[in-house]
Protein backbone atom coordinates (compact mmCIF):
# COMPACT_ATOMS: atom_id res chain seq x y z
CA UNK A 1 0.00 0.00 0.00
CA UNK A 2 2.36 2.63 -1.27
CA UNK A 3 1.91 6.24 -0.25
CA UNK A 4 -0.01 5.64 2.98
CA UNK A 5 1.42 5.84 6.51
CA UNK A 6 2.64 2.64 8.15
CA UNK A 7 3.45 1.96 11.79
CA UNK A 8 5.45 -1.09 12.96
CA UNK A 9 6.08 -2.33 16.50
CA UNK A 10 8.12 -5.49 16.99
CA UNK A 11 9.15 -7.20 20.24
CA UNK A 12 10.78 -10.44 21.22
CA UNK A 13 8.56 -12.29 23.71
CA UNK A 14 10.21 -14.97 25.83
CA UNK A 15 7.61 -17.62 25.02
CA UNK A 16 6.90 -20.01 22.14
CA UNK A 17 4.89 -18.71 19.19
CA UNK A 18 2.01 -21.05 20.05
CA UNK A 19 1.66 -19.49 23.54
CA UNK A 20 1.73 -15.91 22.27
CA UNK A 21 -0.71 -16.68 19.46
CA UNK A 22 -3.06 -18.49 21.85
CA UNK A 23 -3.03 -15.44 24.15
CA UNK A 24 -4.23 -13.26 21.26
CA UNK A 25 -6.98 -15.79 20.50
CA UNK A 26 -8.42 -15.61 24.04
CA UNK A 27 -11.95 -14.24 24.42
CA UNK A 28 -10.67 -11.55 26.82
CA UNK A 29 -7.49 -10.65 24.89
CA UNK A 30 -8.78 -7.39 23.43
CA UNK A 31 -9.96 -6.18 26.83
CA UNK A 32 -6.60 -7.11 28.38
CA UNK A 33 -4.63 -5.45 25.57
CA UNK A 34 -6.60 -2.19 25.51
CA UNK A 35 -5.06 0.68 27.50
CA UNK A 36 -7.19 2.50 30.07
CA UNK A 37 -7.37 5.58 27.85
CA UNK A 38 -9.12 5.99 25.63
CA UNK A 39 -11.67 3.58 27.09
CA UNK A 40 -12.49 0.75 24.66
CA UNK A 41 -15.63 -1.33 25.04
CA UNK A 42 -16.37 -4.42 22.96
CA UNK A 43 -19.99 -4.07 21.82
CA UNK A 44 -20.05 -7.39 19.97
CA UNK A 45 -17.66 -10.02 18.74
CA UNK A 46 -18.12 -13.04 16.50
CA UNK A 47 -15.61 -15.59 15.24
CA UNK A 48 -12.61 -14.75 17.42
CA UNK A 49 -9.62 -13.82 15.23
CA UNK A 50 -10.27 -16.14 12.31
CA UNK A 51 -11.07 -15.02 8.76
CA UNK A 52 -14.64 -13.74 8.67
CA UNK A 53 -14.70 -12.71 12.33
CA UNK A 54 -16.04 -9.29 13.26
CA UNK A 55 -15.62 -7.05 16.28
CA UNK A 56 -17.60 -3.91 17.04
CA UNK A 57 -15.90 -1.48 19.41
CA UNK A 58 -17.03 1.69 21.14
CA UNK A 59 -14.17 4.10 21.75
CA UNK A 60 -15.77 7.07 23.45
CA UNK A 61 -18.49 8.24 21.03
CA UNK A 62 -16.93 6.40 18.06
CA UNK A 63 -18.16 3.03 16.79
CA UNK A 64 -15.44 1.00 15.08
CA UNK A 65 -16.25 -2.16 13.11
CA UNK A 66 -13.34 -4.43 12.16
CA UNK A 67 -13.42 -7.55 10.00
CA UNK A 68 -10.76 -10.23 10.15
CA UNK A 69 -9.55 -10.92 6.63
CA UNK A 70 -6.62 -13.37 7.05
CA UNK A 71 -5.70 -16.08 9.53
CA UNK A 72 -2.79 -18.52 9.61
CA UNK A 73 -2.54 -20.50 12.85
CA UNK A 74 0.54 -19.52 14.87
CA UNK A 75 1.71 -17.14 12.13
CA UNK A 76 -0.64 -14.17 11.57
CA UNK A 77 -4.06 -12.67 11.57
CA UNK A 78 -5.25 -9.46 9.95
CA UNK A 79 -8.07 -7.10 10.82
CA UNK A 80 -9.33 -4.28 8.63
CA UNK A 81 -11.66 -1.44 9.48
CA UNK A 82 -15.06 -1.85 7.87
CA UNK A 83 -16.33 1.41 9.38
CA UNK A 84 -14.84 3.84 11.83
CA UNK A 85 -12.60 6.88 12.16
CA UNK A 86 -10.03 6.07 9.46
CA UNK A 87 -10.26 6.14 5.68
CA UNK A 88 -8.08 2.99 5.74
CA UNK A 89 -6.97 0.68 8.56
CA UNK A 90 -5.15 -2.62 8.01
CA UNK A 91 -3.56 -4.30 11.04
CA UNK A 92 -1.32 -7.35 10.57
CA UNK A 93 -0.48 -9.30 13.72
CA UNK A 94 2.63 -11.37 12.86
CA UNK A 95 4.18 -14.18 14.95
CA UNK A 96 7.61 -15.58 14.08
CA UNK A 97 9.64 -18.25 15.86
CA UNK A 98 13.11 -17.06 16.85
CA UNK A 99 14.80 -19.96 18.61
CA UNK A 100 11.84 -20.91 20.77
CA UNK A 101 10.89 -17.30 21.43
CA UNK A 102 8.26 -15.31 19.58
CA UNK A 103 8.91 -12.23 17.47
CA UNK A 104 5.61 -10.36 17.75
CA UNK A 105 5.15 -7.67 15.11
CA UNK A 106 2.17 -5.37 14.72
CA UNK A 107 2.10 -3.69 11.32
CA UNK A 108 -0.57 -1.01 10.82
CA UNK A 109 -1.24 0.73 7.53
CA UNK A 110 -3.67 3.60 7.89
CA UNK A 111 -5.03 6.67 6.14
CA UNK A 112 -6.93 9.56 7.61
CA UNK A 113 -10.08 11.04 6.10
CA UNK A 114 -9.05 13.96 3.91
CA UNK A 115 -6.36 12.13 1.97
CA UNK A 116 -2.67 12.85 1.65
CA UNK A 117 -2.92 16.38 3.07
CA UNK A 118 -4.42 15.12 6.34
CA UNK A 119 -1.97 12.19 6.45
CA UNK A 120 0.91 14.68 6.07
CA UNK A 121 -0.48 17.05 8.71
CA UNK A 122 -1.70 14.55 11.33
CA UNK A 123 -0.12 11.19 10.52
CA UNK A 124 2.62 11.89 13.09
CA UNK A 125 -0.03 12.26 15.83
CA UNK A 126 -1.62 8.93 14.89
CA UNK A 127 1.81 7.28 14.97
CA UNK A 128 2.50 8.77 18.41
CA UNK A 129 -0.77 7.29 19.71
CA UNK A 130 0.02 3.95 18.08
CA UNK A 131 3.51 3.94 19.62
CA UNK A 132 1.97 4.36 23.09
CA UNK A 133 -0.82 1.85 22.51
CA UNK A 134 1.44 -0.89 21.13
CA UNK A 135 4.07 -0.36 23.83
CA UNK A 136 1.25 -1.13 26.27
CA UNK A 137 0.00 -4.10 24.26
CA UNK A 138 3.44 -5.68 23.94
CA UNK A 139 4.10 -5.17 27.68
CA UNK A 140 0.78 -6.87 28.52
CA UNK A 141 1.58 -9.73 26.13
CA UNK A 142 5.00 -10.14 27.73
CA UNK A 143 3.43 -10.27 31.24
CA UNK A 144 0.83 -12.85 30.24
CA UNK A 145 3.07 -15.07 28.13
CA UNK A 146 6.61 -14.97 29.52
Amino acid sequence: MAGVPTFVKSSLINAPVSVVFAFHDREDALALLSPAFPPVRVSSRTGGIRTGAQVVLRIGPITWVAHHTSFVQDALFVDEQASGPFALWNHRHEFLDEGGRCRLTDRVTFALPGGSVMNALLGWAVKLGLRQMFAHRHAVTRRHCS
